[in-house]
């Protein structure tokens, strides 16, 4: 069985080697960079996960997620923030870069390895999905998805969404006609160990509406309830 391979960037250099130590004695791979710009030297595309330090030099971690999601080679690396910088707007920034996980500092080890575990689990189960499924399209008038390759496209045009943007349009897709509550899509779309804040649904949608164009019309917004996609 290939080990999983995990990279550290931060530039506090005593807990990148604990997290290191720890997280290679649960069977990982790991490597470690104290800045954006040494990570960048290195075969990202080879690494199963990417624990950022949001908080770092000339380069931030949020400027470094905005790279690696915008190559082809990296965009599908699963990214868990790592910073002491609390604020909603920070989680929702990260989360709207496509972080699959965003942990406060102070944190201990064993959140972290929990956190790990799932993220890779999930993204594993994601892939073994993908190798056993046969390709499956969905199709409402223009707008296509395309399950095999987590891509969208719009009247023949290819629209870029992020992995979370395309998952909760596949949700809204297959429970067509229903109206969802929050609590439901939170449920369903995120799981339980990923911290989500209220607004997360909202801001989703919002940028769905403003790449899916025209078919926009389709999400149904029940006000202090949920959204829906209509027939």
């Amino acid at each position: 069985m290939k080990t999983e391979r995990i990279l550290i960037v931060d530039d506090e250099e005593t807990l990148c080697e604990v997290l290191k130590l720890n997280l290679e004695n649960e069977g990982y791979d790991v490597d470690i960079a104290f800045s954006a710009e040494q990570a960048l030297t290195y075969d990202l595309k080879t690494y199963s996960l990417i624990l950022l330090d949001i908080m770092m030099g000339e380069i931030s971690g949020i400027k470094m997620a905005k790279m690696l999601k915008a190559d082809i080679s990296t965009a599908e690396i699963p990214i868990i923030f790592c910073t002491a910088r609390d604020t909603e707007d920070d989680m929702i920034m990260g989360l709207n870069l496509g972080a699959d996980d965003y942990i406060m500092k102070p944190y201990t080890v064993r959140n972290v390895i929990a956190r790990v575990k799932s993220v890779l689990r999930r993204t594993s189960t994601h892939k073994n999905q993908e190798e056993t499924e046969k390709p499956n399209i969905l199709k409402i008038d223009g707008l296509v998805l395309d399950m095999e390759f987590m891509s969208c496209s719009v009247d023949g045009t290819e629209v870029k969404l992020n992995r979370k943007e395309f998952e909760l349009l596949v949700y809204l897709i297959s429970n067509r006609g229903k109206i969802c509550s929050r609590e439901q899509i939170l449920n369903d779309v995120w799981t339980d160990d990923v911290i989500v804040v209220d607004r997360t649904i909202d801001v989703n949608i919002t940028r769905l509406r403003s790449k899916i164009g025209k078919y926009s019309s389709y999400i149904i917004t029940r006000s202090g309830y949920g959204y829906g996609f209509r027939n």
